[in-house]
């Protein structure tokens, strides 16, 4: 059940970083896999400041926001 949770979060953190970077998405797969690495990133960057997730709650937060920051970066590069 945990791994199900896990691409769910990812999905939805996938779809929201696009809503809130105004992008075209990147479909279902897409938005898993921009929502888990995402995770990984805001996992890493909240680490640093010294912010910890706990809770379904935290984990969305802290997917969303690395997958801003994901997002972020490709529109940069692809410039």
């Amino acid at each position: 059940m945990g791994f199900v949770l896990f691409i769910l979060i990812g999905a939805v953190a996938g779809w929201l970083a696009g809503q809130i970077m105004k992008g075209d998405g990147f479909g279902l797969l897409g938005n898993i896999v921009v929502g888990i690495v995402g995770s990984v990133v805001g996992g890493f960057v909240f680490g640093l400041l010294g912010f910890g997730s706990t809770g379904m709650l935290g984990s969305l937060i802290t997917a969303v926001v690395g997958a801003v920051i994901l997002l972020y970066i490709v529109s940069l590069v692809k410039k």
